[in-house]
């Protein structure tokens, strides 16, 4: 294509309805969400990064339980 072409030339639309008569204020939220979601990931914030409920601290400290009678018992308490 030659640039006049290009300058000249619309856009393909970000999406397309297919079937419902939707109001404009329906569409307009539409296309924020699609184009939120469309924008590159370098511009999004990075999820915060905290610990996962398999490395949480209360998990850490629990310990296993001496084998013996009534240690079935016991493992219910910790």
């Amino acid at each position: 294509m030659s640039e006049e072409q290009e300058a000249g030339a619309t856009p393909e639309p970000l999406f397309r309805v297919v079937r419902g008569t939707p109001t404009d204020v329906e569409l307009a939220a539409l296309s924020v969400v699609l184009a939120a979601r469309m924008r590159p990931t370098e511009d999004r914030p990075a999820p915060p990064a905290g610990p996962s409920a398999w490395a949480a601290s209360a998990r850490r400290w629990q310990t296993i339980g001496r084998p013996g009678p009534d240690a079935w018992r016991r493992s219910a308490r910790a």
